[in-house]
């Protein structure tokens, strides 16, 4: 018997999703390394710094290592929803809620429908924001709709 459960099994319907248990590595930082020091910077080096995160992460990547950082337990349930064709990472219902949409659509729609859910904590991508006016204006409204919600941007 190899351990795992026959799909005609009354257990197979109790447990439909993956019951296993989660497999970690320590990983180098997630964010671009940046060496540079201003005299040697010129304006053709400038789009090197468009986007502080590494290509080849993961929004799973950034969500442990945003977790980390908080202190959030790793192994607290992590609930992915759709919100606007974006997805959200929701840690322990309420604990933490994760945007890492990098295609610059976070707006202020977005983040209020994001406020609703009153997270305790809340992280985006810094890439992500449509416009500057809506990264701005983030944290204004998870004060009026959720108070209590810290906000982070990456």
């Amino acid at each position: 018997m190899d351990g795992t459960i026959p799909e005609s099994s009354p257990e197979s319907k109790k447990y439909p999703l993956d019951i296993g248990f989660r497999v970690l590595k320590i990983d180098t930082s997630n964010m671009a390394d940046v060496y540079y020091v201003p005299d040697a910077l010129d304006n053709a080096n400038l789009d090197l710094f468009i986007d502080n995160i590494k290509p080849d992460r993961s929004a799973e990547d950034l969500l442990f290592q945003v977790m980390l950082d908080w202190g959030v337990d790793l192994t607290l349930p992590i609930e992915k929803k759709t919100l606007q064709g974006k997805d959200v990472y929701f840690v322990d219902g309420d604990e933490l809620a994760a945007c890492f949409d990098a295609q610059q659509g976070i707006d202020e729609t977005f983040v209020k429908e994001l406020a609703a859910y009153k997270p305790l904590r809340v992280v985006f991508r810094d890439a992500g924001f449509k416009d500057s006016a809506a990264k701005i204006n983030v944290e204004q409204i998870f004060k009026l709709l959720s108070p209590a919600t810290d906000v982070k941007c990456l």
